[in-house]
């Protein structure tokens, strides 16, 4: 299948076109996860936050014990 723009839902890195997320999660990771802080990604809508949070989510499943992700 040959990729395509996404505009509802969470964009998936083989089907759709998408920015790198891997240095935002690194980012994410070092800044505020692994010090214990708390942070909060606000964007509006099509803005790839629920995106984010699940590849966060995915990412950290090695370290962390992550749960809740819709």
């Amino acid at each position: 299948m040959r990729k395509y723009f996404n505009t509802e839902g969470v964009c998936i890195p083989e089907k759709h076109y998408m920015v790198p997320l891997d240095d935002r999660i690194c980012q994410i990771r070092k800044q505020y996860v692994d010090p214990g802080k708390y942070f909060i990604i606000n964007r509006g809508r099509q803005y790839g936050t629920t995106t984010t949070l699940r590849a966060l989510a995915e990412y950290l499943k090695r370290d962390y014990g992550v749960d809740g992700i819709v």
